[in-house]
C-alpha cells in the first residue's frame, strides 16, 4: 500500500520571518513538496531550497490545489502556502471544498498565520478594539451589489471596517463608493488609517478621515481601517475603546 501524503495549508501572515509563526516554518520545513503564488514563495525562498517548488501567478488558485493534493496522493507532505492567514481570503477553503468534493481521505493542517488586519492595526495602535468586519472590495469572486449591501450592513451596526483589495488599475472606483456608502452612516470626521505593506519592506501608514482618506495613495497592498462612532485619534495612534472605565 502506497505511504498517504498530507498537506499543510500554511498562513505566512505579512511575510517577514519574525511574523512567520514557529508552526508555519516546521510545516514547511517537514515537507517535501511547497506549492504557491510566485510571491509569497519569494518570503520563504531560503526554506525551500532542497524542495520541489511549485510556482504559479494569479487567479491559479485551484490549479495549485489540485496540484497539491496530487502530490499526497503520491505520499508526498505538501505545503500549500498563503500570506495572512489561509483562512481568510486564502488557500484554506478552496483547498478543503476540493477534498470535499473529491472524497478524498487526506490529512491537511491549516496553519494559522497573521491576517493583514490584525498587522495593519497593530500599525495604527487599538484601532479594532472592539467588534470589527472584514470587507474585500475585490468582485472577481463576489457580486458587487453583494460587497455594497455589506458595506450598508457595517455602517448601520457601526463596525470597525477594515477594507480589503480596496484599489486596482481595474477597479478605480469601488474604494469611492465603499467611503460614499460609509459616510451615509459615519461621521465625516470618523478616524481611518491606510496602511501600505504592513510590516513588510516600505512599509507606511497614514492617519485620515473617513471624509479625506481619498487623497492618498491607495492600492491592492493596502488595508483600509475605518472607525466606528467612538473611535478617536492621540498621538498619532487610532483607539477603538471598548468601554473600560479610566
Amino acid at each position: 500500500m502506497n505511504k498517504k501524503g498530507k498537506i499543510y495549508v500554511v498562513g505566512l501572515g505579512p511575510g517577514n520571518r519574525e511574523h512567520i509563526t514557529p508552526a508555519a516554518i516546521k510545516a514547511i520545513n517537514q515537507s517535501s513538496v511547497i506549492v504557491g503564488y510566485k510571491t509569497y514563495l519569494d518570503f520563504i525562498n531560503d526554506l525551500i531550497v532542497d524542495k520541489i517548488v511549485i510556482s504559479s501567478g494569479m487567479r491559479k488558485e485551484i490549479d495549485r490545489c489540485t496540484k497539491a493534493l496530487n502530490y499526497a496522493k503520491n505520499g508526498e507532505t505538501v505545503s500549500l502556502i498563503s500570506s495572512g492567514d489561509a483562512g481568510v481570503y486564502g488557500m484554506a477553503g478552496i483547498m478543503t471544498e476540493i477534498l470535499i468534493n473529491e472524497g478524498s481521505d487526506i490529512e491537511t493542517e491549516i496553519i494559522p498565520g497573521i491576517t493583514a488586519a490584525n498587522a495593519a492595526a497593530s500599525i495604527l495602535g487599538a484601532p479594532i478594539m472592539h467588534d470589527y468586519v472584514v470587507i474585500s472590495l475585490s468582485d472577481l469572486l463576489t457580486d458587487w451589489d453583494l460587497i455594497k449591501k455589506r458595506l450598508h450592513c457595517a455602517g448601520e451596526g457601526d463596525f470597525v471596517t477594515c477594507i480589503y483589495n480596496p484599489k486596482s488599475q481595474g477597479r478605480q472606483y469601488h474604494i469611492k463608493t465603499a467611503r460614499d456608502i460609509l459616510l451615509k452612516y459615519k461621521s465625516r470626521e470618523t478616524p481611518v488609517g491606510i496602511v501600505r505593506n504592513a510590516k513588510r519592506k516600505d512599509e507606511s501608514f497614514i492617519i485620515t478621515t473617513l471624509e479625506k482618506m481619498l487623497d492618498y495613495e491607495i492600492d491592492m497592498v493596502t488595508i483600509v481601517i475605518v472607525g466606528n462612532s467612538n473611535t478617536y485619534t492621540a498621538n498619532n495612534k487610532i483607539v477603538t475603546p471598548r468601554g473600560y472605565k479610566l
